[in-house]
């Protein structure tokens, strides 16, 4: 039973390695799932990158980290890549563009 709360409060972070000398805004993704906490850390403009991370845990069967997690990781970065569209394009931007 130890052991098995041992596992339970387990936590994955995976921190991709930073690029170039350029300061770039780090952001992260955290799945609670249970008692376990997977945190995902990524510069910006490297979410292809970090796509590519969620798949390999994914595969990975030494982790309690799935497919459905992985894609719920995925559509969260879709969420946030949209409010950061969203933040650029700004309020006063063509009201046609926000209609369709």
């Amino acid at each position: 039973m130890a052991d098995k709360k041992r596992w339970a409060l387990s936590e994955v972070v995976t921190l991709l390695p930073l690029r170039g000398k350029m300061k770039r805004t780090m952001r992260q993704l955290v799945l609670n799932k249970g008692r376990q906490k997977f945190i995902f850390r990524y510069e910006t403009g490297r979410e292809d990158e970090l796509l590519d991370v969620l798949i390999e845990q994914a595969k990975d069967k030494r982790t309690d980290f799935d497919w459905f997690d992985a894609a719920v990781l995925s559509f969260k970065l879709a969420q946030s890549l949209i409010g950061q569209a969203d933040k650029l394009l700004g309020k006063n931007a063509d009201p046609q563009i926000h209609a369709n």
